[in-house]
């Protein structure tokens, strides 16, 4: 049996333009965010809900949270392939997680999970996504089931507090000074 969908999804390949770069001579982690909202758009086209979608149905895909880790640059003129996994959803929920690659040399550049939230665009609230929806969601899913969750989903963002033998916790030594 032939899926409908790919296993992961991949965007259309995108190439760093010279306005991406910042003064430290890589593409600006603006743009990396830039990027990867792109490739949730490449994917929403896909599976129907894009910007005919918000037209006549009167509702949305909003971004409700995002984590990016940056592993290696990316330069300019370089060739950046991003794909896109379906970790979950339910009927108001999307959660995506998308790689960026370098398209040439192959090093894995950054990564992005994201929360999305159907939001009915009369009310501006969170609102469920139509059966059609929920059943290309379905597929999806089932096509991204065998894919591996990578390292980077729910991690969390923080300094890990070293602790010695004696020493309070940071949190306690910061409750006393």
């Amino acid at each position: 049996m032939t899926q409908k969908y790919a296993a992961p999804l991949v965007a259309p390949r995108m190439e760093v333009i010279e306005d991406w770069i910042d003064y430290n001579g890589h593409m600006n982690m603006a743009f990396y965010n830039m990027v990867f909202d792109k490739a949730v758009d490449a994917l929403f086209l896909e599976l129907g809900i894009s910007e005919d979608y918000v037209a006549n149905h009167l509702a949305s895909v909003f971004t409700a949270e995002i984590h990016v880790t940056y592993a290696q640059e990316l330069a300019l003129h370089d060739p950046i392939k991003v794909t896109c996994q379906l970790l979950d959803f339910d009927a108001k929920r999307i959660h995506l997680f998308l790689e960026m690659y370098h398209a040439e040399e192959g090093y894995l550049a950054a990564t992005m999970e994201q929360i999305g939230i159907h939001v009915s665009m009369e009310s501006r609230r969170s609102a469920a996504m139509p059966d059609w929806v929920m059943a290309e969601l379905a597929a999806l899913r089932e096509a991204h089931a065998a894919l591996p969750v990578k390292p980077q989903v729910g991690r969390v963002i923080g300094i890990p507090k070293k602790s010695s033998k004696g020493s309070p916790p940071a949190s306690a030594e910061a409750a006393t000074s």
